[in-house]
């Protein structure tokens, strides 16, 4: 997956403008966005640990948001800031959060 959010006055814009939901595992924050498909920013503070634990969280995450791509709406920049559970959280919990926040934000396709 290539489409990322990387500039920090797209977190900055996302922060302030675009709905969000907490749950907790993550804060999920969406906005629609320019291009036709789905962008993913995914934030980690250092307060959850040293660069290892930090870049499992984003990978977790990474993964969460692609695998639920085939169930999303498309067009939207999403970004997930990581809480501490998303590092060592059960994989079901971690995904259900999302796809809940997902649901709550009118993310998800609706089902026919």
């Amino acid at each position: 997956m290539r489409d990322t959010i990387k500039e920090n006055r797209a977190f900055k814009r996302m922060y302030a403008k675009a709905k969000s939901v907490v749950t907790p595992s993550m804060v999920v924050y969406c906005r629609r966005g320019r291009f036709g498909k789905n962008r993913l920013g995914v934030t980690v503070s250092t307060k959850l640990g040293g660069a290892v634990v930090r870049n499992r969280a984003r990978r977790r995450l990474r993964e969460v948001f692609r695998l639920a791509q085939p169930e999303m709406k498309q067009g939207w920049d999403v970004i997930l800031v990581a809480r501490a559970r998303s590092v060592d959280g059960p994989w079901r919990k971690l995904t259900a959060d999302f796809r809940r926040a997902c649901r709550e934000l009118g993310l998800m396709e609706e089902e026919k």
